[in-house]
């Protein structure tokens, strides 16, 4: 193979304006730390009527994660014309000691959010916390159980949820994408 003055010249131009490029003393920035999805076990919802005289909770334990045993769910029964101030505990119960992951939810509220879809009962939930921009994340609501009524509610938990989206901070799921941290 036989190359010319030319074409080796323009070789070693190259080469050498591509390796001027290079700086060493420029650090490569690093990746910033993933966002951490929380670890999620247990969700308790804690129930004090507004007379202070009934407390029941209600819990969704899925000790072995998505895939494995099916989930534990206890429910009771609410009292019909009844309203109840309500607190979603969240834990998670594989770390020693059990973490309370309720707190980090709170920290993190702007990009949290529970969502309460109700299913053949006769009850309106309202939020009653609110993030740094004053939309709903849902650890504390308002549950207002109106006529005897036979159905399910079922509890959501998003993160980075689209809070600006129409529904979503009067809690509509559908609009909120984001990712299910728990679901029961």
């Amino acid at each position: 193979m036989k190359i010319d003055l030319k074409t080796a010249l323009l070789l070693v131009a190259g080469t050498t304006a591509l390796t001027a490029c290079i700086n060493e003393d420029d650090p490569v920035a690093p990746a910033p730390p993933p966002n951490e999805e929380e670890v999620i076990t247990t969700m308790r919802l804690q129930f004090l009527s507004a007379n202070g005289v009934e407390q029941k909770t209600f819990s969704f334990t899925d000790s072995d994660g998505p895939g494995g045993n099916p989930p534990v769910t206890v429910a009771d029964t609410l009292t019909p014309d009844s309203t109840y101030a309500v607190a979603v505990l969240l834990l998670n119960e594989t770390a020693n000691p059990v973490d309370t992951v309720s707190h980090e939810v709170e920290e993190e509220g702007a990009v949290h959010q529970f969502f309460f879809q109700v299913g053949g009962a006769n009850v309106e939930v309202d939020y009653s916390d609110a993030d740094v921009n004053g939309n709903p994340i849902g650890l504390s609501t308002e549950w207002i159980v109106r006529a005897a009524s036979n159905g399910q509610v079922t509890v959501t938990l998003r993160h980075q949820p689209d809070k600006g989206d129409p529904g979503v901070a009067s809690g509509e799921v559908a609009n909120a994408g984001g990712e299910t941290d728990i679901e029961g």
